[in-house]
């Protein structure tokens, strides 16, 4: 639903506030559904939120999106889609190793996608998420 609908309506998140709205509604069928994406990503905030330098705003076409010092490490979307920016030879080796896609729209930039579905997938968004943190705050 996410792709069909970022394919065919994309255009709409020039309208202000429908990528937010889009995300909510996903937020919402997420816990209809009983799906354990919102535990997830509610799991992933509170630990990513702990590390310092590092706060949470509301992306720009949904989702929770974590910052360092005023830069994106990456945000999720409500069903559980975490975007990423990284160096392209960082992509390029997340590629490799099979974990993460291309981005669902810059698929020629060094942005990356990774759905979360599960508890091992939880895990490794947070490790995606620490290799940014440790890489734009000068540690890794």
């Amino acid at each position: 639903m996410f792709n069909f609908f970022v394919k065919y309506f994309g255009i709409l998140k020039v309208v202000p506030f429908a990528a937010q709205l889009f995300d909510t509604q996903l937020r919402f069928w997420e816990l209809l559904t009983l799906s354990p994406v919102p535990k997830y990503i509610d799991d992933i905030e509170g630990e990513v939120l702990r590390w310092p330098g590092v706060d949470k705003s509301v992306h720009k076409y949904g989702g929770l999106q974590f910052n360092f010092n005023g830069r994106e490490l990456g945000h999720i979307h409500s069903n559980g889609l975490l975007d990423m920016r990284f160096s392209r030879t960082t992509k390029e080796q997340l590629l490799t190793e099979g974990r993460a896609t291309e981005h669902h729209i810059f698929k020629k930039s060094g942005w990356i996608s990774f759905y979360i579905r599960d508890y091992s997938d939880a895990l490794y968004a947070l490790e995606l998420l620490e290799r940014a943190f440790l890489q734009n705050s000068g540690r890794g």
